[in-house]
């Protein structure tokens, strides 16, 4: 089997919460990487949410990447048939940083600065999840965040951290590596 839509990073930072409880869905997800591959190019990237109001369209959402080819191929090779196929590219900066237990990224996009440090990181674990509320494989390495500090636009937030994340992995993680393929 040929296989042409992929994605790998370098460096993740996961994050996927709620800070209004009782949502459907996670209203703030930050996932992003020091340094994403793919067929369109090589950059730091991600992807933002951020819909501070629950009944109101998210103040930032799309894939953030200083390069607009790279970002332009995340929703339809990676992300088609998902809520994200039709997101938009945003220009932005992506830093990202680990230091011992901890690391964290520094998002830049749309005039919002998103600022996310995990700590108290677990153990590296191998991942390999098949399609199933993603439709593509992803493969990787993953430690659990013990916990979070979250800012936007210099406020601190506090975020409730689901056991699970969108990809059935953890919710707030750090991903030294990792793949995703269809």
């Amino acid at each position: 089997m040929s296989t042409t839509r992929w994605m790998s990073w370098e460096g993740g930072v996961v994050l996927a919460g709620y800070t209004v409880p009782g949502l459907a869905s996670a209203n703030l997800v930050v996932h992003v990487a020091r340094l994403v591959h793919a067929p369109a190019g090589h950059a730091p990237a991600g992807l933002v949410l951020w819909q501070p109001e629950a009944r109101s369209a998210p103040a930032v959402m799309g894939f953030v990447c200083e390069d607009e080819a790279l970002a332009r191929y995340f929703g339809p090779q990676i992300f088609a048939g998902t809520p994200f196929e039709h997101a938009p590219c945003l220009r932005g900066t992506v830093r990202v940083f680990h230091e011992g237990n901890a690391c964290g990224s520094r998002v830049e996009v749309e005039g919002h600065v998103f600022e996310i440090t995990l700590r108290d990181l677990g153990p590296h674990e191998v991942v390999s999840r098949p399609p199933g509320a993603f439709p593509f494989h992803q493969q990787g390495l993953e430690a659990r965040a013990g916990g979070v500090t979250v800012k936007v636009d210099g406020r601190a937030l506090d975020v409730i951290v689901p056991p699970v994340g969108m990809s059935g992995g953890p919710a707030v993680a750090w991903s030294p590596c990792g793949l995703y393929a269809r």
